[in-house]
């Protein structure tokens, strides 16, 4: 069952949470996509089923394009709703990175229907997340660089400072619309370079240079 994990420090006194995801929010992905740039925060959820370690073995879906896409994660330490940035950045316990594994072609699929996402972002396991660093021992107003390698070669590699809606305020706009609880986690949006996992990929992840994380792509047995 997973629990949240604190880089060096063990397992954080936080329940698994929702996850609350942000779509479109590096301009160079969403050209990569061919998709439109979204007036407002792009938001969708998965559950806590949605959460599993980003260590050892990750698990994608058998028969399904399953895309990566590495981003940075946020982890809720008190409850906000209506939040200003000074209290979105005052609610962080921690940060960390995270998969928003997409089924890509379910996801076309729904979108050409204009169907909502959730077959294709929140079935089980697709939120591999990190261990995070506490926020105390991070400088939140610098810019948060991190990459993601498949098989010893870069994939994505992205910056904070890329971001068109800067992390604080897409949490104090989240909290306007769902309110956010001890141990819930945001996503904030994923850099240009998804692509393809296939089991036997071997997977690395860093953030600033002090926290990394690996696990090796398996494909699941049918249920």
């Amino acid at each position: 069952m997973y629990r949240h994990l604190f880089e060096h420090g063990g397992y954080a006194e936080l329940p698994a949470g929702k996850v609350v995801c942000v779509g479109r929010n590096y301009a160079e992905h969403i050209a990569e996509l061919n998709n439109e740039t979204p007036d407002e925060p792009l938001l969708f959820m998965k559950g806590s089923n949605a959460l599993v370690s980003f260590s050892d073995t990750l698990f994608i879906p058998t028969n399904a394009l399953c895309h990566n896409e590495i981003e940075l994660a946020f982890l809720i330490a008190q409850p906000i709703t209506c939040a200003s940035v000074e209290q979105a950045h005052a609610a962080i316990a921690g940060v960390g990175l995270a998969l928003d594994l997409t089924l890509r072609d379910k996801q076309s699929e729904l979108r050409a229907k204009g169907l909502p996402w959730e077959r294709a972002k929140a079935f089980d396991g697709s939120c591999p997340v990190s261990a995070f660093i506490p926020s105390e021992q991070l400088d939140l107003q610098r810019d948060m660089n991190f990459s993601f390698w498949v098989n010893d070669e870069l994939r994505q590699q992205g910056c904070s400072s890329q971001m068109i809606w800067s992390w604080s305020s897409l949490i104090a706009h989240i909290s306007t619309i769902f309110s956010l609880y001890p141990g819930d986690v945001v996503l904030t949006g994923t850099p240009k370079g998804v692509g393809p996992l296939n089991p036997g990929d071997k997977l690395k992840a860093s953030l600033n240079d002090i926290l990394f994380c690996s696990a090796q792509v398996q494909q699941e047995e049918s249920r």
